[in-house]
């Protein structure tokens, strides 16, 4: 399964929770709102889905510093209810920190879990918080997941206030896409609430608990496309009003006057962009049309990704400016230098008048002292000349010539070598997390023809990748030898591309930040040369990408941040 880097999911149960006061709760570090010790985010309408009776088993009684198979630390429980327990721990293999869903093997939902995160790991979209791992193992079924701790929640940033249209925009594009995406491999999520929804630091939106969330609380629909596309509603109804649209307060956030239904954002909330405030009512009111323009209502969230793609583009806000301080003419451009001040006049606006230049004792020593230094500059000058006047006539006359021209020789250093060409003797990915990412083209990338290549996957979010540290290959040179320059070609060209070239000691590989970098570039082009400032002994040589253009569709392989590589030469 993807290892990718770390967010939490939500995982508070809300079901019998008494309304709580509008106001913003605190949020846990697994996204659950909590508020009086309670969960904060109140029940879900009977259109996002329907629970189960289903009796819960008791919660693993486990405690912090238990390990899950030699390799999942527990360091902190961060939720216990309904018979399972959620977890702050860390990956010691991969040192990094991650999410674990716990719950014993006889949980009448343990295999309706573990089913619902194995089908979440295998779409694999990057707009998700993926499953790295789902086991069954000492009676205990345990779920692994990615941990965003840079990353904030929509009930965080909701309490701060409404968004700003642009914002909101972006909200309702990237979940319903990213839902379309999940509804054609059959994966719904049912719980999408703003719990639910990260901000990365890069504005990107991902969505946590695809599945895994309605499965941990049982949660099923006879509709799931419509309850997914009726939650997206609700979100951007929060944004735009900072309301819930529903009676019942929930995620921090008041919730409609009782008894007037469902009201259109424009009334609950002056400024309201007016086709982002109809498109939220266009997925809420999912059994008729609006009111306002009797447009169609929008029942899956391909319908309503189809409905943002139609609407005007949304730009983002201009930035702030400030004005500069008014300019303050000076008393000699406001034409008051050298003339007396008119009674009554504030001494402080006018500046001091500075004595004649060069008329005081100390101008006359400074006069004196250039002039002194002139003469002696010119002094200096004549006898250089006078002595590379007598040196070239001791030349012509052949006296100390052979000593003369052979003194410059004698100061040289040593010659330099001639760059020689490495031969590479093999290869492979290096891969310290995740999965490799065309390991069979690896040898394309030295057999000398320019027409193969070995290409990454395409990644959603660039240039700088997010979910992997870097992509590259480890280059073998059959020995030690110095190791001077890198020539290599890439496939695609335009934003950017950024390239590392380590020295590395033996195989397996050391993390990256304990290997020796020996040059780095960011280039637009498609010929990199990489300079060694001093050449460096080495057998391997690893070239790491850590940004790369964005590239359209080629060969099979989507649109998206990709690079690859087509030819490797080593010189030494």
């Amino acid at each position: 399964m993807a290892e990718r880097s770390t967010a939490a999911v939500d995982v508070a149960d809300n079901s019998g929770d008494e309304p709580l006061a509008a106001g913003a709760a605190k949020a846990t570090a697994d996204g659950v709102d909590t508020q009086n010790g309670r969960a904060a985010d109140g029940p879900m309408p009977e259109t996002d889905g329907e629970r189960t009776n289903a009796a819960p088993a008791a919660a693993p009684e486990l405690h912090s510093g238990h390990k899950l198979a030699r390799r999942y630390r527990l360091e902190e429980c961060v939720t216990r209810l309904d018979g399972f327990s959620s977890w702050r721990a860390m990956d010691e293999k991969l040192r990094r920190a991650v999410g674990v869903h716990l719950l014993p093997a006889d949980h009448p939902r343990a295999r309706t879990v573990l089913a619902a995160a194995r089908s979440s790991a295998l779409l694999g979209d990057p707009r998700f918080v993926q499953v790295l791992d789902a086991v069954e193992e000492n009676d205990l079924v345990y779920v692994v997941h990615e941990w965003l701790p840079d990353a904030t929640e929509l009930t965080a940033i909701l309490a701060a206030g409404p968004l700003e249209p642009h914002e909101a925009y972006q909200l309702v594009s990237q979940v319903s896409q990213a839902m379309t995406a999940a509804h054609r491999e059959g994966l719904a999520h049912l719980r999408l609430t703003p719990s639910a929804i990260l901000r990365t630091s890069t504005g990107q939106y991902r969505i946590r608990g695809l599945a895994v969330n309605a499965a941990l609380r049982g949660i099923t629909s006879e509709t799931p496309q419509r309850a997914d596309t009726e939650a997206i509603g609700a979100l951007l109804y929060a944004a735009l009003t900072q309301r819930w649209p529903y009676e019942t307060d929930a995620y921090g956030l008041a919730g409609l006057p009782k008894g007037v239904g469902l009201i259109a954002p424009d009334q609950v909330r002056a400024g309201v962009h007016r086709g982002l405030g109809e498109l939220a009512m266009r997925a809420l009111a999912n059994d008729g049309a609006t009111a306002s323009r009797q447009e169609p209502a929008c029942t899956t969230p391909e319908e309503l990704a189809k409905a943002v793609a139609a609407m005007p583009r949304i730009r983002p806000p201009e930035p702030a400016f400030t004005a500069p301080p008014e300019y303050q003419h000076t008393t000699y451009q406001q034409g008051s230098y050298g003339r007396p001040l008119p009674p009554g006049t504030p001494t402080t606006q006018v500046a001091s008048i500075p004595p004649p230049p060069l008329q005081s004792r100390t101008g006359r020593a400074l006069k004196w002292g250039v002039a002194a230094l002139l003469i002696a500059a010119l002094g200096l000058g004549s006898w250089q000349l006078a002595d590379k006047l007598l040196d070239h006539r001791n030349r012509g006359n052949g006296s100390n010539g052979t000593e003369q021209q052979q003194q410059p020789n004698g100061d040289k250093g040593p010659e330099k070598k001639a760059p020689v060409p490495l031969s590479i003797k093999g290869a492979s990915e290096h891969v310290p997390e995740g999965s490799a990412q065309n390991a069979n083209d690896v040898s394309k990338t030295y057999d000398g023809d320019a027409s193969t290549y070995w290409r990454t996957k395409s990644f959603f979010e660039g240039p700088k990748l997010t979910i992997k540290s870097g992509v590259g290959i480890v280059y073998d040179l059959g020995d030690e030898h110095e190791v001077a320059e890198a020539s290599i070609a890439l496939r695609f060209t335009g934003d950017h591309t950024t390239l590392e070239l380590y020295a590395v000691d033996s195989k397996p590989l050391k993390p990256i930040s304990s290997l020796k970098k020996i040059a780095a570039t960011t280039t637009n082009e498609q010929n990199v040369r990489l300079t060694v400032e001093k050449p460096v002994k080495s057998r391997y040589v690893l070239v790491w990408i850590t940004a790369m253009p964005h590239a359209p569709l080629d060969d099979f392989s989507s649109a998206g941040y990709k690079q690859g590589i087509t030819d490797v030469k080593f010189t030494g």
